[in-house]
C-alpha cells in the first residue's frame, strides 16, 4: 500500500498548491454538476489564494494530501459549537477509489475526537450522487437539505450530512 502523507497548510507555497489542486479537481469533477460559470465563480470566491488565506485567518484548518510525494488532494475543516464542520475534501480523479479519501477522513475523525466533537458535519451538492454514496458508506447520514445564495446569481443546493462520533443514548 502506498503511504498517504497529510501536511498542515502553513506557507504561501502550500496555499498556492491548494489553489492549483482546487482548479484541477473542480474542473474535473464539478463541470457536469454545476457548469463552468459556477465553477469559475466558486473557485474565485472560495478557493483562490486570498480566499484561502482569509479562511485560515478565520480559523480554518487546511491540509494537503500526498501519495508518493505527489500532492493529490486537500481538505479543510473548522469547529462549530460541538461539531467539526468539514467544508472541503477533494481528491484528484486519477487516484480516486484508492482509499485516499478514507484515510483523510480517518485523520479528520481523529482531529475531531481530540477536540471532543460529537459529530462531523458537511454539505454536499444534491446532484453529486457518487460522493453522497461514498459519504453514506463512511457512516454519514443526511440530516437536512439547504439552498444557500452564494452571490453572483448562484446558489449551493446541498444536503447536510453528519457522522456521529459519540454513541446516542438509548
Amino acid at each position: 500500500m502506498v503511504k498517504t502523507i497529510i501536511n498542515h497548510v502553513e506557507s504561501n507555497n502550500d496555499i498556492s498548491l491548494v489553489e492549483m489542486l482546487a482548479n484541477k479537481i473542480w474542473h474535473e469533477h464539478y463541470l457536469p454538476i454545476i457548469g463552468r460559470e459556477q465553477v469559475t465563480y466558486m473557485l474565485g470566491k472560495f478557493q483562490s489564494t486570498p480566499a484561502i488565506k482569509r479562511q485560515i485567518q478565520d480559523g480554518a484548518n487546511y491540509h494537503l494530501v500526498y501519495e508518493q510525494n505527489h500532492p493529490v488532494g486537500y481538505f479543510c475543516y473548522h469547529y462549530e459549537n460541538d461539531s467539526l464542520f468539514l467544508s472541503k475534501i477533494y481528491v484528484a480523479k486519477e487516484v480516486r477509489g484508492k482509499g485516499i479519501g478514507k484515510r483523510a477522513l480517518d485523520f479528520i475523525v481523529e482531529q475531531a475526537k481530540l477536540q471532543s466533537a460529537r459529530a462531523i458535519r458537511l454539505t454536499v451538492n444534491k446532484f453529486n450522487l457518487g460522493t453522497i454514496a461514498a459519504y453514506k458508506q463512511l457512516g454519514f447520514e443526511t440530516i437536512d437539505s439547504i439552498v444557500k445564495d452564494i452571490g453572483g446569481g448562484f446558489v449551493m443546493d446541498d444536503y447536510v450530512m453528519e457522522k456521529p462520533l459519540t454513541k446516542k443514548a438509548v
